[in-house]
């Protein structure tokens, strides 16, 4: 596990890089992040085709309480989870070059919880604050996570990193 602290344009990024050797320590991870989610939460994935995204975010629903299946909204866009805390899960894999969107910011800026897939093709509808995570592939099961946060995500970077 490596944790650091990153200063960039003035900008303090909490960084910390968790090695994944199963499903059962990315779900806890997915159960770990969910004590910390709240309305207005912003959840950045990336990561290659297949490398976890979304298996990452149907643990995090099944953490949150969501009954209902989770799968890549890639060709919807958005799938919206209702729920006490709503979960919004949008792919933007299908909006590169696409630049801001407007709709999806209603639900980016929303009173639930935003996972975001293929965030870089919508970064300028993301937040500055927010929390990035990237998967990288190991093994078959095996998974280097990424997280990243800036302002109130710092501390949730640092919780996760333990």
């Amino acid at each position: 596990m490596v944790y650091a602290i990153i200063f960039y344009e003035e900008v303090m990024i909490m960084k910390t890089v968790i090695n994944i050797n199963n499903l059962s320590e990315m779900k806890a991870l997915a159960q770990a992040m969910s004590q910390h989610l709240y309305a207005g939460f912003v959840l950045c994935l990336e990561g290659d085709l297949g490398a976890g995204k979304t298996t990452f975010t149907q643990f995090l629903g099944q953490a949150m309480g969501i009954q209902d299946p989770i799968n890549s909204p890639t060709f919807t866009i958005l799938k919206l989870y209702e729920n006490k805390l709503p979960l919004y899960h949008i792919d933007a894999y299908r909006l590169e070059g696409v630049g801001s969107d407007q709709e999806l910011e209603e639900y980016i800026y929303g009173d639930g919880v935003c996972v975001v897939e293929w965030y870089s093709y919508i970064h300028e509808s993301i937040p500055s604050a927010s929390l990035k995570m990237k998967i990288e592939w190991l093994s078959e099961e095996g998974r280097k996570v990424t997280l990243e946060g800036t302002d109130e995500y710092e501390k949730i970077v640092e919780s996760l990193s333990h």
